[in-house]
């Protein structure tokens, strides 16, 4: 009698339930009677809640900067600011995203995901209520650099409570669905921008514009304290035990499976903890994965901020529809205008993300990534030679350029460099490695944002634009040349050295295929 394929792949229930990683039970994929492996793993309640409170955090960032467009000039027209204190206010959420990826993310590594995913959202709420209420320009910058911190945090911490919860089939389809709110947010901010305008037409609308979040930012925050915490960082800290429990919590269904967790400890029989300090991202070991993470990440904020906080008032430039008198129901008047223009490219950034979450775990993160840059390079390329010295622009040519780039940066650039950044390092530094990556991206963004009113007056757009295609070019090569491809890789094995069992395995596997 031959031997039943269903009865061979189940355990034996007389025997204890082998020690396993969270990853592989999360992993794990029905098997039909005859055998047959299902081709995904389904998705329980719990990690649908974790995913879409996740997105709640890149919803907000994408409304909160690119509504800073459209608010900014009436903030300048109320408080009469210069040039250069323009910069201030489109650089001061920035600025905290760079302090909060660093000094709040890498916190997750020391106080887990959970705590540090309520937190954040916390202190979002209390600063977007204060910057509502903001009595002056010097207050205003002050409450934007709280909730840049805030969304800081947000960068590593998101993508980990994310990718620590769900399969490695569909961790890149996932991760980057969340990062598509944040393009979503973007459209949302700017429409939010326009029908408040619309609706009041003040010097003060700016300040319903951010109030706007307050009730939405309160409910994400009641549903995070209903989320289990990342048994890989409670495995990785050698709490076994309650690593267990929040597995089976987060693997809760009906039926319930797997009915018992036995996770394997890796500090057991006296191994030490891998040192977990911020020296480690510059150890020859994870070097690569750092610069890889760090610098195009870097390079992409450089354009993509600028470009999406300034579309505004750039397509209000080219357009011709600046006022000489610039009163106050101009002033108004134009800014719709250029809200409108810039939700039409708004909408191309969503375009491109949904692209990347079909094509990311088929193509890879790394050739993505490549093409996003080049074609970030071309679209910008063709706005800069559309420009003409004497006016008359080559508007057709010029806006066909802004939509490649505002379709190529989300397919590629903008959603892969968060995406690595939370892959290419182990559980014990990834919230350091992805916070780091992400407060060196915002050194380029808050440059851009602070120069770019300045660098607009001083030496033009076009000129602007060339130096930014030098940067997406520069993006493309340092992506070829340090290229580490995390698609379909389980984070178990994610940046740590194999070990002796692991060789001697692909070894034998080797010796089996010769």
């Amino acid at each position: 009698m031959s031997e039943n394929p269903a009865t061979r792949l189940q355990p034996d229930p007389g025997q204890p339930a082998r020690a396993r990683t969270v990853q592989e039970y999360i992993d794990e994929c029905p098997i039909w009677a005859d055998g047959t492996r299902a081709p995904n793993t389904p998705m329980t309640h719990m990690q649908w809640r974790i995913w879409s409170l996740a997105c709640a955090g890149k919803f907000f960032e994408g409304m909160v900067v690119f509504m800073t467009g459209v608010a900014l000039p009436l903030i300048s027209r109320q408080f009469g600011l210069a040039p250069s204190s323009e910069g201030f206010v489109t650089a001061a959420t920035l600025a905290g995203i760079l302090i909060g990826a660093t000094a709040l993310g890498g916190l997750a590594d020391v106080f887990g995901r959970k705590r540090m995913f309520i937190a954040e959202m916390i202190i979002f709420t209390v600063f977007l209520i204060a910057v509502s209420l903001a009595p002056s320009f010097l207050w205003i910058v002050v409450f934007l650099l709280g909730i840049g911190i805030a969304l800081g945090c947000d960068y590593p911490t998101a993508h980990m409570v994310i990718s620590e919860s769900i399969p490695t089939s569909a961790r890149g389809r996932l991760v980057l669905s969340a990062f598509a709110f944040q393009a979503v947010g973007a459209l949302t901010g700017t429409v939010v921008g326009y029908v408040i305008l619309a609706e009041n037409p003040t010097a003060g609308a700016w300040r319903w514009m951010y109030a706007s979040a307050v009730i939405p930012a309160i409910l994400v925050i009641a549903g995070r304290f209903f989320v289990t915490d990342s048994g890989h960082w409670l495995v990785s800290r050698g709490r076994i035990k309650e690593a267990e429990k929040a597995t089976h919590r987060l693997l809760r269904r009906r039926p319930q499976y797997p009915r018992e967790i036995r996770l394997s400890n890796p500090l057991a029989n006296g191994a030490k903890p891998p040192a977990d300090h911020y020296g480690m991202l510059f150890s020859k070991q994870h070097r690569k994965a750092t610069i890889l993470a760090s610098i195009p990440w870097f390079l992409q904020d450089l354009g993509t901020y600028g470009i999406g906080i300034f579309t505004p008032t750039i397509l209000a430039t080219l357009i011709g529809q600046k006022s000489v008198t610039d009163t106050l129901s101009e002033v108004i008047h134009n800014d719709m205008l250029a809200a409108k223009g810039s939700a039409v490219m708004d909408l191309l950034f969503v375009v491109g993300i949904m692209f990347a979450i079909l094509l990311v775990d088929k193509l890879g993160r790394i050739k993505l990534q490549i093409i996003g840059f080049i074609g970030c390079a071309v679209g910008l390329l063709l706005a800069a030679l559309s420009m003409q010295a004497g006016g008359g622009n080559n508007m057709p040519v010029l806006f066909v350029g802004f939509m490649l780039f505002f379709f190529m940066t989300n397919l590629g650039p903008n959603a892969m460099t968060y995406l690595i950044a939370g892959e290419v390092f182990p559980t014990h530094i990834r919230g350091k490695g992805a916070g780091f990556a992400a407060s060196f991206a915002k050194i380029g963004a808050v440059l851009t944002a602070f120069l770019f009113p300045i660098l607009l007056k001083s030496i033009g757009d076009k000129a602007l634009l060339f130096i930014l295609v030098g940067a997406f070019i520069l993006g493309a090569i340092v992506t070829t040349i340090f290229a580490i491809e995390t698609k379909g890789i389980s984070l178990d094995k994610i940046g740590r050295r194999p070990t002796d069992q692991e060789l001697s395995e692909e070894e034998a596997a080797d010796a089996d295929l010769v």
